[in-house]
């Protein structure tokens, strides 16, 4: 019982110890990224790497989660004589929902991973530390321009999602399974609204923050070589996924 009592005690000061710098660094981010002198050049190449490198899983993932969602949705409606409605299902999913949240998986299994492992490979190689003996703010020079970047990129990433979901449930729902292509277009324009779109670039920015903020930690404060990145890489993804869903449900429940 006693060392159960420990354990939970040890595990409790390190998630208490693991937010509290977390929302340090948050803070000195917001702090510095709006303190001169602005790197673009290193925001616009992360802005590369989060956006433009995760153009074709985006595209793959969204293009194949409308056409599955436009077919699963008709066989559902259609038990109920409205098939008319594949439309604007599929198009409310990707925009609300589904577009947002696994553009904000897939970018974290992409990126996240990637950002971690650097950042710890910059930490255990004291690539870091040498920053700071050449009076170089890291926080400013690494982390501040991935979490713009996330911030940036995700939103255009997750319009791509829902486009291309949308055209996939198009094919899908017309070419495939015979929806007249007048009522389609025409069901999901009067049922789809400006705030439906709005709601998922607002949890797209989110998961943003999210996903780089959480990579960033974990690659900066890796420790144990190897190792240590490998288990910064894996904390990030997973912590980052949980926390997105987390975070899903609560706007979802705050927007509905």
């Amino acid at each position: 019982m006693k060392a159960y009592l420990e354990s939970l005690g040890k595990s409790s000061e390190q998630f208490i110890d693991g937010m509290g710098k977390m929302a340090i660094m948050l803070f000195k981010a917001m702090m510095y990224a709006f303190a001169p002198p602005i790197k673009l050049r290193n925001i616009f190449k992360q802005m590369e790497f989060v956006g433009v490198q995760s153009l074709f899983v985006v595209i793959l993932t969204g293009s194949f989660t409308g056409m599955v969602l436009a077919l699963q949705s008709y066989n559902a409606l259609k038990r109920f004589g409205a098939e008319s409605l594949v439309g604007p299902t599929v198009a409310l999913s990707m925009a609300r929902e589904l577009g947002p949240v696994l553009t904000g998986l897939m970018v974290t299994g992409r990126a996240g991973s990637a950002m971690a492992t650097e950042l710890g490979t910059m930490r255990v190689t004291e690539q870091i530390d040498a920053l700071f003996t050449m009076a170089v703010n890291p926080i400013k020079y690494l982390v501040v321009p991935r979490i713009l970047a996330g911030i940036c990129m995700f939103p255009l990433l997750t319009i791509i999602t829902d486009f291309v979901g949308v055209i996939g449930g198009y094919f899908v729902g017309v070419k495939l399974l015979g929806i007249n292509p007048g009522i389609y277009i025409g069901r999901t324009i009067d049922f789809v609204q400006v705030d439906d779109i709005f709601t998922g670039i607002t949890k797209s920015i989110v998961f943003g923050l999210i996903t780089t903020l959480v990579a960033s930690y974990n690659g900066f404060y890796t420790s144990g070589g190897a190792e240590g990145v490998g288990r910064a890489a894996t904390s990030s993804v997973v912590m980052a996924s949980v926390l997105i869903l987390v975070s899903d449900y609560l706007m979802s429940s705050f927007m509905a």
